[in-house]
């Protein structure tokens, strides 16, 4: 499956360092990383993908060697490989996929708060199959909109979130394949088994926030057995949406990956 995506690079043209992409997160879209997709591609050719279901991207069952064949096929579709890839949540977990099914795709990987494994989405499981179940009005505005998602999400940034996968107006609709990504949760929240000897030699940097508990000390021996090279950066101050609570900190983090890989 071919994705959408938007692609940025050097105002020079300078193309000559490889390609850096960008894979979002669950609910998310390719612009959730604009900031940085903006200051790296002073210097670098950069590519933020719609992951399937996701966006502007066609629809269908998704798990993660499913996603990591799309965002292939599309990298190579716009000889873009290899990459360094940066991913998400969801977004690192297909990041991960990609690097373990196509290491020679990789350059180097970055996965921003989620391990390889099983867990990171009960929330959203629920928030998944909630939504999916509650009837659309045949008006939406944003005020209706906000109370209509206020029926099964009580935070606001998650509400805002939730508010850009809808078209307003009349006749609302998705623009999410949000059924698809509900029966698709428990591959989401799950991790596939890996055959053995399974990995990715690469540089691999993993960041954490320190208010999360996406990543754990039980998941080490996982990441040193599927990414042997692999570091873990913590920003303390930071929750699971690291690169949107810490921004600064997170791009710093990204720009010594990069010049140091």
């Amino acid at each position: 499956m071919l994705l959408n995506l938007i692609e940025l690079g050097p105002e020079n043209g300078d193309l000559s360092r490889p390609p850096v992409v960008f894979l979002h997160g669950l609910f998310g879209r390719a612009r959730n990383f604009g900031f940085f997709q903006r200051r790296i591609a002073a210097t670098h050719r950069t590519l933020a993908l719609d992951l399937r279901n996701h966006g502007k991207s066609p629809h269908g069952p998704m798990d993660y060697p499913t996603l990591a064949a799309d965002v292939h096929e599309t990298l190579a579709a716009h000889n873009a490989l290899p990459a360094t890839v940066i991913g998400h949540s969801m977004g690192g977990k297909t990041a991960m996929m990609l690097a373990l099914q196509h290491p020679a795709a990789v350059r180097s990987l970055l996965v921003a708060d989620i391990a390889p494994g099983q867990g990171g989405f009960a929330q959203s499981d629920q928030l998944a199959r909630k939504l999916a179940a509650l009837p659309l009005p045949d008006f939406l505005d944003r005020a209706g909109a906000e109370a209509w998602l206020a029926q099964v999400i009580s935070d606001k940034p998650v509400r805002d979130l939730m508010l850009m996968n809808l078209d307003l107006g009349e006749k609302p609709h998705w623009n999410i394949g949000i059924h698809e990504i509900a029966a698709s949760m428990p591959a989401i929240v799950g991790w596939p088994t890996m055959a053995p000897g399974t990995h990715y030699d690469g540089p691999t940097l993993f960041i954490a926030g320190g208010r999360s508990h996406y990543i754990q000390p039980e998941n080490y021996p996982v990441m040193r057995q599927l990414f042997p090279h692999y570091r873990l950066d913590v920003i303390k101050d930071a929750g699971h949406w690291v690169h949107a609570q810490a921004p600064a900190a997170f791009l710093a983090l990204v720009e010594t990956f990069l010049s140091t890989t």
